[in-house]
């Protein structure tokens, strides 16, 4: 009887350190059964984060998590490490990502910028210095839809391949294998199409209510959100329309490292 005990603690084990390799987190979910690599669902689901402000890791949409371990998703870095990624996502130019530039070049932090085509095509000059200053300029697909509602394989692989070849018109080099889903939409097909394309869809971990220009949130708010909100392993989402991020990314980065917190590039994962 003891020995029955011991494998099947010994095979239970295994098949966690399998199946959760790409979230390097202590949290643990269960893999659902219709997750499958053999028949992936064209389910549209959302991804999203349940805040806390008690700097642990947020709570996850749990049906996502079989997912991500699966097709080579990540939404959060090493728990048991002061260690945070900072991403940008661009589907428009707004006049602020010069400064934002500025301010990551003089705090020497790394980042990750996620960029559409027409994005490309109409800042050559940002693209450039981006990868010039050590950035990860990355695929946010070429129109920005929903890709779980993009079934057809050929339509799929052109939202991927058109921004890629725009960036590497303007760079000469290849665009870095790492995606970030339009909206956070996606779904079982969807991931692993990303996958099967080499990418690694990168989601987040800290984000707020940024990215309306109209409605901007007060420095104070933003700047509370954020700190309260981080978290080892964070991996954060700003917008680089927002006048308030652009505003405040100094004070932030300053803040997060006094507290010991280092900014580290996606290629960790």
């Amino acid at each position: 009887m003891k020995k029955n005990i011991i494998t099947s603690f010994l095979i239970l084990t295994s098949l966690i350190s399998t199946n959760f390799i790409h979230i390097k987190t202590k949290t643990s979910y269960s893999i659902t059964a219709n997750c499958s690599n053999l028949n992936p669902s064209t389910q549209e689901l959302d991804w999203y984060i349940v805040p806390n402000k008690e700097h642990i890791s947020p709570e996850p949409n749990k049906n996502a998590i079989p997912i991500l371990n699966n097709f080579s998703g990540y939404y959060l870095g090493d728990t048991e490490k002061k260690i945070l990624y900072l991403t940008f996502d661009e589907g428009y130019e707004n006049g602020y990502t010069s400064k934002i530039l500025d301010i990551l070049k003089n705090q020497n932090v790394p980042a990750a910028f996620f960029v559409v085509k027409p994005y490309i095509k109409t800042n050559k000059d940002l693209i450039l210095r981006m990868m010039n200053e050590g950035h990860l300029v990355c695929n946010h697909s070429s129109s920005h839809p929903s890709m779980a509602k993009v079934t057809d394989p050929e339509k799929f692989k052109k939202e991927f391949t058109d921004v890629e070849e725009e960036y590497k018109k303007i760079t000469n080099t290849d665009m870095p294998k790492y995606f970030r889903p339009p909206m956070g939409k996606f779904s079982e097909y969807s991931m692993k199409l990303t996958n099967d394309l080499g990418y690694k869809s990168i989601f987040w971990s800290l984000a707020y209510k940024d990215f309306d220009v109209k409605n901007q949130p007060s420095k104070e708010m933003a700047k509370d959100k954020i700190l309260s909100r981080i978290h080892n392993g964070s991996i954060i989402l700003l917008h680089a329309v927002s006048k308030t991020n652009t505003e405040i990314l100094e004070e932030i980065i300053l803040e997060l490292k006094s507290q010991g917190y280092e900014f580290r590039p996606l290629t960790d994962f």
